[in-house]
């Protein structure tokens, strides 16, 4: 067990990326809402840039449970960071950090594009596969995060 000697400068730099995808997601969301309102813009191949509304979960799953959602997303936000501050991986910190950035910055999304009552609000998703369900910068930083935070657990043992 690790002692709280050094816990917060420790978490300076998870703060820091978590801030970081909160605010690079929520500066892509603004543009797309502007720039894709009524357009998509095909990159290379099967990529576009589409603009969503998803108020589902993941790949526009489960509509209309945002609450409920939101809920989900803060109980693993706490057990992730419960987790973190039992190791002294800084690795562990930086993935954490990027993945609760990222649902944070979704669950800002929930809260303040509601017009429903609270929590009832579109995730906002603009990239666009064609072939795959279309998602956004903090989906993005949440999956590889996740991918991160088991390969470091199955290398660690």
């Amino acid at each position: 067990m690790i002692s709280g000697a050094g816990l917060p400068g420790r978490w300076t730099a998870p703060a820091c990326v978590g801030l970081a995808v909160v605010g690079l997601d929520q500066l892509t969301k603004w543009w797309a809402l502007h720039a894709l309102d009524d357009r998509s813009i095909d990159l290379v191949w099967t990529l576009r840039l589409h603009l969503v509304h998803n108020t589902g979960a993941a790949f526009s799953r489960g509509e209309g449970l945002g609450p409920l959602l939101a809920g989900l997303v803060v109980v693993v936000m706490l057990l992730l960071v419960r987790h973190a501050v039992r190791t002294d991986d800084p690795v562990v910190h930086i993935t954490v950090g990027a993945i609760a950035g990222g649902a944070l910055a979704n669950l800002i999304d929930r809260v303040f594009r509601a017009h429903d009552g609270l929590l009832s609000g579109a995730v906002v998703d603009f990239v666009d596969l064609q072939w795959w369900p279309v998602f956004n910068l903090a989906d993005a930083v949440i999956v590889v995060g996740g991918i991160l935070m088991v390969l470091r657990g199955w290398i660690r043992g």
